[in-house]
């Protein structure tokens, strides 16, 4: 049981934005920011996440890639996302 519960939140953790974008034609961060879908917390979690570690490109540490888009992008385009969302938003 045990083992189940630990391969669920790996797979979870793998997932992890991928779960909200399912359906949508993300392919950029900026898409996120533009998705009506969204709320605005939505948004900033995505974007968060794929701005973290643990999307990471294998050596390619300014680069990222979260499961549902089709390339890696750099972490420069993430940041100017979440500084786009923070402008719209008021965050």
């Amino acid at each position: 049981m045990y083992e189940m519960l630990q391969q669920a939140v790996s797979s979870a953790a793998a997932m992890g934005p991928a779960i909200l974008l399912q359906g949508m034609q993300i392919e950029r961060p900026i898409d996120v920011v533009k998705a009506t879908a969204l709320t605005a917390h939505d948004k900033r979690t995505i974007l968060a996440a794929w701005a973290s570690d643990f999307y990471a490109v294998d050596s390619k540490p300014l680069f990222r890639h979260i499961p549902g888009t089709p390339e890696s992008v750099s972490l420069d385009e993430v940041q100017v996302a979440l500084q786009e969302l923070d402008r719209r938003y008021g965050f």
